[in-house]
């Protein structure tokens, strides 16, 4: 008898250690936390709550497609929402992308700057086939600081120990604009570059200016700042480019490198799953990189 209720206390005391054992289990059931789940105004609000004055009252960053009611079922940051990052997102089962540029096209995604737009109406379609929401994440992420795209350029480049935040002016360590273009190519992942000047002259400071600045800012921080380059994502080539080369036939040094706009950015959407990830606990963010559109023959 003794042997029996010593077994029958064992084989207790044995299951209930099993069931503490068992995943979500606690000694108390008011412990017990099941995985968060997360809106897209969820995941919306909480990056807002570290932008500096926002939400804005005038912003592109608006929702292009989805609602913000839906719940999340993973993210994907990229530069553009293409059909290809589109269709990726879904096989990954993600419904949520957060874009850094336009969907359709335009600065204010106006599905009607071009009335009757096939493409866009098919991209429509397939947005609502796949449930997928997509936000602009633009305007917000340049106010953050430091400025969420050029923090993630000088990262990835490996310049932040020469980064001033709302500085393009680098000062690096003397190097030959060849050098200085192979280290770009290799750091960023960009396969070809354009570049203006002598692949020989020796650079050292740097004009770092990613996306689309415009001709008049690139132009502007030439005249003011005196860099030995000019580092841009795209330009006009009527007014930069022509600016550079005119330079340098009057006597001047600087030269000019073109990145591309989408991958000349892309890092700093890459860094927002770094930036993210802690804040969302138990969502999967997936950078997809959107890439350099054209093929160079």
């Amino acid at each position: 008898m003794v042997r029996r209720n010593f077994i029958s206390a064992s084989l207790k005391a044995a299951g209930a250690s099993t069931l503490l054992a068992a995943p979500f289990v606690t000694q108390a059931a008011g412990f017990f936390t099941p995985p968060k789940e997360y809106t897209v105004q969820d995941v919306m609000d909480i990056i807002l709550k570290e932008i500096p004055g926002a939400p804005f009252k005038q912003t592109v960053d608006t929702l292009k497609s989805g609602s913000g009611s839906q719940k999340v079922t993973g993210i994907v940051t990229t530069m553009f929402a293409t059909i290809a990052i589109i269709e990726k997102a879904a096989q990954l089962g993600a419904n949520f992308i957060i874009a850094h540029e336009p969907t359709f096209y335009n600065h204010t995604d106006d599905p009607n700057w071009v009335l009757g737009n096939q493409v866009v109406k098919q991209k429509q379609a397939l947005l609502a086939k796949h449930g997928i929401a997509v936000w602009r994440f633009h305007d917000y992420w340049h106010a953050y600081r430091p400025d969420g795209i050029a923090h993630g350029v000088m990262k990835k480049a490996d310049w932040l120990a020469f980064y001033k935040e709302g500085n393009p002016i680098l000062q690096l360590p003397p190097v030959t604009l060849q050098n200085l273009v192979a280290h770009l190519k290799q750091s960023l992942g960009i396969k070809h570059l354009r570049v203006i000047g002598d692949l020989s002259q020796t650079c050292s400071r740097v004009a770092l200016m990613p996306g689309a600045s415009g001709g008049q800012g690139h132009v502007a921080l030439a005249e003011k700042q005196h860099p030995d380059v000019l580092i841009v994502g795209e330009l006009s080539e009527w007014e930069t480019a022509e600016y550079i080369r005119d330079a340098r036939q009057l006597g001047s040094k600087i030269a000019l490198v073109i990145l591309g706009h989408s991958v000349s950015e892309e890092p700093g959407m890459e860094w927002l799953v770094e930036w993210l990830q802690p804040k969302t606990p138990g969502l999967t963010i997936t950078h997809l990189p959107s890439d350099d559109p054209f093929t160079w023959l």
